[in-house]
């Protein structure tokens, strides 16, 4: 695909008389044909007038041409629209009732499908399709955008995600265009899709130049398609209210994916364990342990308690496995949920793969969508951290949760097994870090495991 800059700074977003080839030239060879009788493959002519007529010598483009021409014009609309591949999304390559055998949702896409083409047709107001990811949307949108260079309208086609990386680009030293320049062509084209609209962009900076680019279509009524997996009332409330604002000149439509994702529910906890793992159930005399241990288990119950009284900056508990981190964890979720406060419990290993299932298009959800749900929950509960499979990705997704609410100081209970009082690197200092929270080591006996006297003592008394 050509580069965006490329395409923007030629292309002309006022008028497209700029697409017009001047028909001095015939446009192909005409060595292997016989000649055009009206001009003589000249691709011009002038009528035969006399001397002082309005009309004498001014060129006239030839028939024979005018095919070519409007060849030509739908190529280099089709060059500066940054389509790409998209090309071969097309209404005709588009079932009208989209692909899920569902009545209701089938009816959502036909009217969705009727919206784009009336669009495609004669571009004017906003169109918007709200919908997960496999719906179609996307399609939709590029078939208008076809249809639209089909028509001769100068259309610009572009992912969000993109259209932002590309203005940051504009900044560098090799960059061959201004970013006024892009974004002015950007905001002033005559048809814009946006693909890919979602709750949130990735930096304030990013979200202040969608604003400008959307607040400025909206005064100027340009004509703008947006597609979006993020439900409407989880767009940022300034687009929102311009989306909302452009009143029956905008069309706001539905679609549904194919079928009804069953997704684990990220974020809540089983209510067994709800029920089992409470403050009152937990045991702070532990399995036998010493009396240092037993001083570490009710420490970290007390500090647990205190926790969910008032949860403020971090808690950490780390210790071998079985000895009542995750109990402690998911009763202060509980205690917390009893006030009515909500509490994010994610298992880490199974956040990572999840966050790695957003991707697929059978998601329902977007990665940003639930990665920014995950980074500002007012509560999150991040249970085994350092047991997930430590690749380069999974890394690099919780260093940026954990920066995320280290910087912002939101309420965190994590538990590991790691051995934090010694554990170096990026997410330990922040673990370690005491202005924003305790670490606490909790060393005592498994709970899992019965000591063998125990065992003997059980069964002396069971054969009484």
């Amino acid at each position: 695909m050509e580069n965006l800059g490329d395409i923007l700074k030629r292309l002309e977003t006022t008028r497209d008389s700029s697409l017009d080839r001047p028909p001095s030239e015939p446009l192909e060879d005409t060595a292997d044909r016989e000649k055009c009788p009206i001009c003589g493959d000249k691709g011009w002519f002038s009528l035969d007038l006399p001397v002082g007529h309005s009309e004498f010598g001014r060129a006239i483009t030839c028939e024979c041409q005018d095919s070519l021409i409007r060849e030509e014009r739908s190529l280099r609309l089709l060059r500066y629209s940054n389509l790409g591949n998209l090309t071969r999304f097309t209404f005709e390559s588009l079932d009208p009732d989209g692909r899920t055998e569902d009545p209701e949702n089938r009816l959502l896409f036909n009217e969705a499908y009727d919206a784009a083409k009336r669009f495609a047709e004669s571009p004017s107001g906003w169109l918007v399709f709200i919908g997960p990811h496999g719906a179609g949307k996307t399609h939709l949108a590029a078939a208008a955008a076809n249809q639209c260079i089909e028509n001769n309208s100068v259309v610009f086609f572009v992912h969000v995600p993109d259209l932002m990386d590309h203005l940051r680009s504009t900044f560098g030293p090799t960059s061959d265009i201004s970013y006024s320049e892009l974004f002015d062509q950007v905001k002033n084209t005559p048809v814009l899709v946006l693909d890919g609209l979602d709750s949130h962009t990735s930096t304030p900076w990013a979200e202040e130049k969608l604003r400008q680019i959307v607040n400025h279509r909206f005064n100027s009524e340009l004509p703008t398609l947006i597609t979006s997996a993020a439900g409407l009332d989880e767009l940022d409330p300034y687009i929102r209210s311009r989306i909302q604002g452009m009143g029956t000149t905008s069309k706001i439509m539905e679609v549904r994916s194919r079928e009804s994702i069953q997704v684990h529910g990220l974020g809540r906890i089983d209510g067994q364990m709800l029920n089992r793992m409470t403050f009152d159930t937990f045991d702070v005399r532990g399995n036998n342990p010493s009396a240092g241990q037993r001083a570490s288990l009710e420490a970290a119950y007390q500090a647990a308690k205190n926790f969910a009284d008032d949860p403020d900056g971090w808690l950490t508990f780390f210790g071998n496995t079985g000895v009542g981190k995750t109990h402690l964890a998911v009763a202060i979720a509980g205690e917390r949920r009893k006030r009515g406060h909500a509490a994010f419990f994610a298992f880490v290993p199974e956040l990572l793969d999840y966050l790695r299932y957003t991707f697929s298009p059978e998601s329902r959800v977007t990665y940003d969508r639930i990665f920014d749900e995950v980074k500002n929950t007012p509560l999150l509960i991040l249970d085994d951290l350092g047991q997930e499979h430590g690749s380069p990705w999974a890394d690099e997704k919780l260093y940026q949760i954990i920066v995320h609410r280290h910087n912002t100081r939101q309420p965190t209970v994590v538990t590991s097994m790691l051995d934090f009082a010694d554990h170096t690197g990026p997410i330990g200092s922040r673990v370690r870090d005491q202005s924003v929270g305790q670490l606490i080591r909790i060393d005592t006996p498994d709970f899992r495991i019965t000591p063998r006297s125990s065992r003997r003592r059980s069964a002396r008394s069971s054969s009484r």
